[in-house]
């Protein structure tokens, strides 16, 4: 029986890095993380969704929604996420010409 390391079976069952399918995937795994780790880090904090809301101005759904499935909000509302929780947060933009670094 011949075994497979586990990125085989990625470029199988999802693509090979660099395709759409792949990177759709990459994407929304680094989106679920996002979301696990303010969900997590939030009730370590002992706060509820509602509270973490009224702290950075949004509604409880709107925490739901972030922690469920983060890809769909702006950058903006995320980094008052992480400062309501008190986490750093880097964020590094490089093109050929020019670099800036946020948080």
């Amino acid at each position: 029986m011949k075994t497979h390391t586990l990125e085989e079976v990625q470029d199988k069952l999802i693509g090979k890095v660099g395709t759409p399918d792949r990177d759709r995937f990459e994407y929304e795994l680094q989106m679920d993380l996002i979301g696990q780790a303010i969900k997590q880090t939030r009730q370590e904090r002992h706060l509820t969704q509602e509270e973490l809301g009224k702290l950075i101005g949004v509604q409880k759904a709107q925490i739901s929604r972030i922690e469920n499935n983060a890809s769909n909000v702006t950058i903006d509302t995320l980094m008052r996420v992480f400062n309501a929780l008190q986490a750093k947060v880097k964020l590094q933009i490089e093109l050929p010409h020019f670099k800036i670094n946020l948080g």
